[in-house]
């Protein structure tokens, strides 16, 4: 167990993060890692008492966080108060948002927290209120540079004990996805997998499987030429350049259990190819983690859930294994 406190975002307060995390923290064992939630105290205490959770709630700085989460919740207040309601966001609430993922960041740059892990934000709010990155993952890449001083090229892979994969291409539509690939996108997003698999998954020789792009992985040319001309030339550079390799194969069958014995990680070309399968495979229990940046994030794997906000129906399963993931990745970080 990493002897720094994990850095918990309260993502949007009016969807499920805050009743997520007091969830988890009534889950928590000897086992688990500590953590502080950056939020709003008295928001926070409300929601537990709504929910009937019995969860002490308590105000703290985050060199109290290890001492105080035996017996309560230890929440790092942020600058403003919650002006939405559960299922009802409120664009008031952004520039907390943005806030408690700045200060996570800047708490493990200062060695106050060992890894970042970020509740689920709504990105429709963020933009009405100037917010200018596509998700998360592009806004982490912005702190990297900020806080550590480095060009970070954030890379997301969704994770689970049974299948990992990266879309090389995010948050774009589908349309740009063609303009946007590139062999030399290809071969950054490949060689950042694989050197993370071995530094911070301990895989001593991973293995990449690349998507095609078209039906088939393009039928030979027939269906879509992308994989000749950019997708099949990555490749063979990365395996010039000693990784271990494998595509462009057909997406419809790279996601059985027999062939997700074959890679550790599968890249995919767009964003949905690669989350339809481990959302299918494993919607409660899926991590998302972004790999790339000199500092450990990972993130429940499912949004703000609106619609069941405020109602006490949430699973807090996949934030408790985006916290165990995290401790077990901060535990190897150099």
């Amino acid at each position: 167990m990493p002897i720094l406190p994990i850095a918990l975002t309260q993502g949007d307060p009016s969807g499920i993060g805050v009743e997520i995390a007091l969830k988890a923290w009534l889950r928590r064992s000897s086992a688990s890692a500590p953590f502080f939630l950056l939020g709003n105290p008295d928001h926070v205490a409300a929601t537990a008492a709504r929910l009937a959770l019995a969860a002490p709630v308590r105000a703290a700085k985050p060199s109290e966080a290890c001492a105080m989460f035996t017996d309560a919740l230890p929440v790092v207040a942020l600058s403003g108060p919650v002006t939405g309601a559960p299922g009802r966001p409120d664009q008031a609430d952004a520039l907390a948002t943005i806030e408690a993922i700045e200060r996570a960041v800047a708490l493990v740059r200062a060695s106050e927290a060992c890894a970042v892990v970020t509740n689920p934000i709504s990105k429709d709010v963020l933009y009405r209120a100037g917010f200018r990155h596509p998700g998360h993952t592009e806004f982490l890449g912005e702190l990297a540079e900020r806080f550590y001083g480095v060009a970070a090229h954030p890379v997301m892979m969704l994770w689970c004990e049974q299948l990992a994969v990266v879309p090389v291409t995010v948050h774009v539509a589908l349309e740009k996805v063609f303009a946007g690939l590139s062999s030399a996108l290809l071969m950054a997003t490949g060689r950042i997998v694989a050197r993370e698999l071995r530094e911070k998954f301990g895989i001593a020789k991973p293995r990449l499987a690349f998507a095609g792009l078209n039906p088939h992985a393009g039928e030979n040319g027939a269906m879509g030429r992308q994989e000749i001309e950019i997708i099949g030339p990555a490749i063979d550079l990365l395996r010039a350049e000693g990784l271990d390799v494998a595509g462009p194969l057909p997406a419809d069958t790279m996601f059985h259990a027999a062939a997700r014995a074959r890679y550790d990680a599968a890249l995919c070309m767009y964003h949905d190819q690669a989350l339809i399968p481990i959302k299918t495979l494993a919607f409660d229990c899926a991590v998302n983690i972004t790999l790339g940046l000199p500092f450990v994030r990972t993130s429940p794997d499912h949004g703000t859930a609106y619609d069941i906000a405020g109602r006490g129906l949430a699973s807090c399963a996949s934030l408790e294994a985006a916290l165990a993931l995290a401790s077990r990745l901060a535990c190897r970080a150099p």
